[in-house]
This record gives structure tokens, C-alpha cells and sequence, in this order.
């Protein structure tokens, strides 16, 4: 019994130690606290400490940051494969709507100098579109969307904004065949618009080439000279432009001079034609003659035909 008394005191003097101990170290960091928070005095250190400790967060994040960014990059890389393919779809359909508008622009204001012909012509025109084309170098011909139901004829002459481009040779039900005026067997009177001089413009089998052969060397012909329909031979109407002289050359006989044209039809490029058709004549009751002036005869079997001569 005597001996289990000091180890009681013991005891007690080491947890009285430990609480004086825990006591100084409270009272120290109150009086640290107080002192930091007075005057900001530890701010420093707080930094350096977060400099020291800051990579050693990044290092332990770092394996989630990595298996993050490769869903965020397996996930972007199929949304951008996805996005750009709509794109290029969207890209490409907006591409093909742009040339169709640019072909519905180019046929707008191929329509507009039709109807704008139309409007300036003393005659009656009928629309028509292409449907063929046949240019092999001996045949030159295009089928039309036009034919008997519509009232189109053998002969009727064929233009498109610019110029004469042939005649009607065939006529079907539905649909109708002209022969254009650079086929080998088509010929069309024409007239120099500058000099008024007559001659024959034929069809050579290349789509932009005429030929106006046996031209007399003193006729006054030049390059760039302006080729118009005569009237002569009452198929064409005068006054149409047929075709613009581009080279001059005399022919193997030398005795006469030969020209080559470029017609002034688009030949390969219009889709829309015209089909010239006369107009009808008014009705009513003719208007009254001024007094001395000659009558003509009503009768049109009673005029007498052109290029007849009085006695």
C-alpha cells in the first residue's frame, strides 16, 4: 500500500503538465489571432504558405482534371464531326438553291428581252422553249415545246432576243423542229444595214459562223458591218438583226469577195424562243383618202406583186 501512492501523484503531475501545456498554447494562438487580425501581420506568410501548398492541390486533382478533359474532348470532337457535317450538307444545299436562282435570274432576264421584243414588234409572237438540240456539223436543228395544238406552221420564222435564229421545218402535235440558220442547208436573204446591199447568208455547220459567199469586190462591205433580214423571198420579216461580219477574204476565182459572219442569235445559250406570226388586221371601215390620192385595190389578188414593173 505504501508504494501505489506515488504513482497516483505521478499521474496527476503529467495531466496537469499536458492542461498547462494546451492552456499556453490556446492563450499563444488568441494573442496570434488578435495580432493578425489588429494588423494583418501573417498575411504574407499566408501567401508563401498557399504558393508551397497550391501544387500540391493541383496534384491531387490532377487525375480528375485529365478524365475530364477527355469526355469534354471525345464529347466536342463528335459534336464538331456532327456540327461540321450539317454544315457542309447546309453549305451544299445552299449552293444548290444559289444556282438554281442564278439560272431562274438568267432566265428572268432572258424572258424580259423577250417580252421586251415582243412589245417593240409589229407583228404577234408566241413563246416557246427548247426541249432538244441537235448540232452535229450537218444538222442543225432544235425541237421546240410547241406544234400544231398551239397553231405553230411550217416556215414560221424563230428568234430569240438577239437576232433570227431559223425556221419551223417540222410540226408535230405536241412539239415542233426548226432548222437553225447555221445549218449547211439553210440560206436567208440579208441586207447590209449600213449600205442597204442585198446578198445570201448561208448556214456553214459551225453554230457560230455564217458564210455570205460571192460578194461583188466593189461592194462596200466592211468588218463589223451589221447583217439584217432583207424581206425578200416573204418568209423573213425585214429588219432583223441575222448576224455581224467578222473577216472579209476573196474567194479562189478572185473575181468576187466572200465574207464570214457571226450570227447575232445566241444559238447555243437561248432557252426561250419567240415564233413570229402576222398580226391581224384591224376590222372596221377604211379611212378616208385624202383628195388625188390613189386608191388600193382592197383585194390583195389585185395589187400587183412586188418587183413587177408598169408599162
Amino acid at each position: 500500500m505504501a508504494l501505489a501512492a506515488p504513482d497516483k501523484v505521478s499521474l496527476f503531475a503529467e495531466g496537469a503538465v499536458s492542461t498547462l501545456r494546451l492552456i499556453a498554447y490556446l492563450t499563444l494562438a488568441m494573442i496570434v489571432m488578435v495580432i493578425d487580425h489588429r494588423g494583418s501581420y501573417l498575411e504574407r506568410l499566408r501567401t508563401m504558405a498557399s504558393v508551397v501548398v497550391e501544387p500540391v492541390y493541383r496534384a491531387a486533382a490532377l487525375p480528375s482534371d485529365v478524365a475530364r478533359a477527355g469526355r469534354l474532348a471525345i464529347a466536342t470532337q463528335s459534336h464538331l464531326v456532327d456540327e461540321n457535317r450539317n454544315l457542309r450538307e447546309a453549305l451544299l444545299l445552299a449552293q444548290v438553291r444559289l444556282n438554281r436562282m442564278s439560272a431562274l435570274s438568267a432566265q428572268n432576264d432572258r424572258l424580259k428581252k423577250l417580252l421586251d421584243v415582243q412589245n417593240e414588234l409589229g407583228l404577234g409572237v408566241q413563246l416557246a422553249r427548247l426541249i432538244d438540240i441537235d448540232l452535229d456539223p450537218f444538222r442543225h436543228r432544235i425541237v421546240l415545246d410547241a406544234g400544231a395544238a398551239q397553231s405553230i406552221e411550217v416556215g414560221q420564222p424563230v428568234l430569240d432576243a438577239h437576232g433570227i435564229m431559223g425556221q419551223i421545218v417540222e410540226v408535230l402535235p405536241g412539239t415542233s423542229v426548226a432548222m437553225l440558220v447555221t445549218d449547211p442547208t439553210h440560206a436567208i436573204p440579208v441586207m447590209i444595214e449600213r449600205t442597204g446591199l442585198r446578198t445570201i447568208a448561208y448556214g456553214t455547220g459551225a453554230i457560230d459562223r455564217l458564210q455570205l459567199p460571192n460578194v461583188p469586190m466593189s461592194a462596200d462591205i466592211k468588218v463589223g458591218d451589221s447583217l439584217v433580214t432583207s424581206g425578200l423571198g416573204g418568209r423573213f420579216p425585214v429588219g432583223f438583226p441575222v448576224g455581224k461580219i467578222l473577216e472579209i477574204s476573196n474567194d479562189e476565182s478572185g473575181m468576187f469577195a466572200a465574207a464570214i459572219a457571226r450570227p447575232a442569235a445566241a444559238l447555243d445559250r437561248s432557252g426561250e424562243v419567240l415564233l413570229l406570226q402576222d398580226l391581224p388586221q384591224p376590222m372596221g371601215p377604211p379611212a378616208p383618202e385624202p383628195p388625188g390620192t390613189d386608191v388600193v385595190p382592197a383585194d390583195p389578188a389585185q395589187r400587183m406583186p412586188e418587183g413587177a414593173r408598169t408599162p
